[in-house]
């Protein structure tokens, strides 16, 4: 027998009087990651949301690999549950949440991303699991320890994508959605929609012109950047930034936007001395961005129906000098009082937001199949109350930020063939716009494309007197 004395041998109980040992803490990032999951998964929060309050106090770095671990684990879901049951040999049902989390994070880590030792990850995964009280911590060390041995390149080398189910399980994808983009674009396209979904999304701001110069602010953030060649008022980080911290954002000339937003704005192309009206106008990126390019000359009305949204939307104008954006409270289904008086109307409803994937993680599992319809009414009876504000001769522009033809382009042929006033305008030679890949008119950016949100428009002109307007 070894003469190690009893009380130190693993497993037994210290000596009477004998300090308790230390518990390891686990990584801040991690610690902070997994407290982002457990609050989507098991109290419904937002990831975004979640993260923006556990993060809190984390420095730059701790940061930006917490953001990476939390939103992946949200978005690779599927995947991981599927792996971690033939790993586990039962259902994830059968896990209670904090082990659950603390499995899907360690998975995560394991799987998708290089750089710390797989003990480490490891080991944080099953403290996590103790900190939140769960029994199953032993159950977590052995589970990691198995893919350990597995190897992560062979776990992976299991999963298929030659069908839409498999696809989805590959990706992480609701099946609905695999086989939507299957059948609308393609095998090929839907896989590398899906692939790009789980990548970070690319990290934009949009120079506010009304208060800064582009390439001044460029040179002034002090992080890695670079210009996009079509679109003068963007910059597209290349390292993280502390956006709400540095002095460009306090001095109101930047916000964060994606590309693809950017895009809205510039294809409604508003001119100084006009009469805009947004609808559905909140968070204010693009009611402010049409400012911007009107040079605060002429009057932008933004129609917001929630009360809260609205008073973020002024706040947002005020902070970027946008004085010419009129915030007003309203259903922007309802036809608009005064007739049609407005040159440029901006039609941007609430969609599915399937373009917007990559940078709300949570989305994919909080949008069912049997709500696309309910939104397609809404966006219809909104895009017809934008329509009888348009003065003849004047824009009608319709967006969203979903690929999905339902909501698209299918709802703006129904929308022409009931009302012959207006004409779709071609937007094929606009060099910074890109056409969708079927119905060349529209524009749609496609994240594994253009590396930005997934963005569609349809651009149409009222015509003096009735016209029919077909595709």
């Amino acid at each position: 027998m070894s003469g190690e004395p009893r009380a130190r041998r693993a497993g037994t109980r210290p000596a009477r009087g004998a300090s308790p040992p230390q518990r390891r803490a686990a990584a801040p990032a991690r610690r902070c990651a997994y407290a982002v999951i457990r609050r989507v998964f098991e109290g419904g929060a937002y990831a975004d949301q979640a993260f923006q309050s556990e993060s809190a106090g984390l420095d730059a770095r701790d940061r930006a690999l917490a953001m990476r671990l939390a939103y992946g684990t949200v978005q690779r879901r599927l995947t991981l549950d599927r792996l971690l049951e033939r790993l586990a040999a039962r259902p994830t049902t059968q896990l209670d949440p904090p082990t659950l989390a603390a499995l899907r994070l360690g998975l995560y880590e394991l799987l998708y991303l290089s750089g710390a030792p797989d003990r480490a990850v490891v080991a944080d995964a099953v403290e996590l699991a103790k900190t939140a009280r769960s029994a199953g911590h032993g159950l977590v060390n052995a589970v990691l320890r198995r893919a350990i041995r597995e190897g992560g390149s062979a776990l992976l080398a299991e999963l298929r994508e030659d069908t839409p189910e498999q696809a989805a399980v590959m990706h992480s994808h609701p099946e609905w959605i695999a086989r939507l983009w299957w059948d609308q674009l393609g095998a090929d396209t839907a896989r590398a929609l899906m692939a790009v979904d789980n990548e970070p999304g690319e990290l934009a701001l949009r120079v506010n012109t009304l208060r800064a110069d582009p390439g001044v602010v460029a040179d002034g953030l002090g992080v890695a950047l670079h210009r996009d060649p079509e679109l003068s008022e963007a910059l597209v980080l290349d390292s993280p930034l502390d956006l709400h911290r540095s002095e460009a954002w306090r001095a109101g000339a930047v916000l964060a936007q994606s590309r693809g937003a950017m895009l809205v704005a510039r294809a409604l192309d508003p001119q100084p001395g006009e009469r805009v009206l947004d609808l559905c106008a909140a968070p204010g990126g693009k009611s402010t961005h049409i400012a911007a390019l009107m040079r605060g000359e002429g009057e932008v009305v933004a129609v917001e129906r929630s009360p809260a949204r609205a008073a973020e939307l002024r706040e947002t104008a005020r902070r970027l000098g946008a004085e010419s954006v009129r915030v007003e409270l309203g259903d922007a289904a309802l036809a608009r009082p005064e007739g049609p008086v407005f040159d440029r109307v901006l039609v941007d409803p609430p969609c599915s937001g399937l373009g917007t994937l990559q940078s709300r993680p949570d989305l994919r599992w909080r949008i069912a199949p049997e709500r696309v319809p309910e939104l397609c009414g809404a966006q219809a009876a909104i895009l017809r109350a934008g329509a009888s504000a348009v003065r003849p001769g004047g824009v009608l522009l319709y967006s969203t930020c979903t690929i999905s033809a339902a909501e698209n382009e299918q709802l703006i042929e129904q929308f022409l063939s009931s009302d012959s006033d207006f004409a779709l305008e071609d937007l094929t030679n606009e060099r910074h716009l890109h056409p969708h890949p079927s119905a060349l008119c529209f524009l749609l950016t496609m994240p594994h494309r253009e590396r930005t949100a997934g963005f569609f428009v349809a651009r149409m002109r009222r015509v003096a007197t009735p016209r029919a307007g077909r595709l």
